[in-house]
């Protein structure tokens, strides 16, 4: 499937907050995978097409508000998993071997 025409589907049938569509019910009528879908929507998102979601699913925004509210959601989820990397580094020091260690190559700053 073309990111175009899950962008077409979504305006087509899915339009507003008030026909968000679960990522599950997505998948079987447009015959994919979770991770195809998502990939899909992150491309298409990314060349500022307005795909909006909330925790009914997925919908191709129909206001700018709807727009906010995943941009808020998106963030949080950031934040969230900014917490889980903090936490993760402090679990580090659990397995400090004083053995010293080189960053990895590309800037691996763990």
């Amino acid at each position: 499937m073309h990111k175009e025409q899950l962008a077409e589907y979504l305006h087509r049938y899915h339009h507003g907050a008030e026909n968000a569509v679960i990522s599950k019910t997505l998948e079987r009528a447009l015959g994919i995978s979770g991770k195809e879908l998502r990939d899909l929507v992150n491309a298409l998102r990314r060349e500022g097409i307005p795909i909006a979601s909330d925790q009914s699913g997925y919908f191709y925004a129909k206001t700018e508000a709807e727009v906010r509210l995943t941009i808020r959601h998106m963030r949080n989820r950031i934040s969230g998993i900014s917490a889980a990397v903090s936490g993760l580094r402090r679990s580090l020091a659990a397995f400090d071997d004083t053995q010293i260690r080189l960053p990895l190559e590309g800037g691996d700053d763990f």
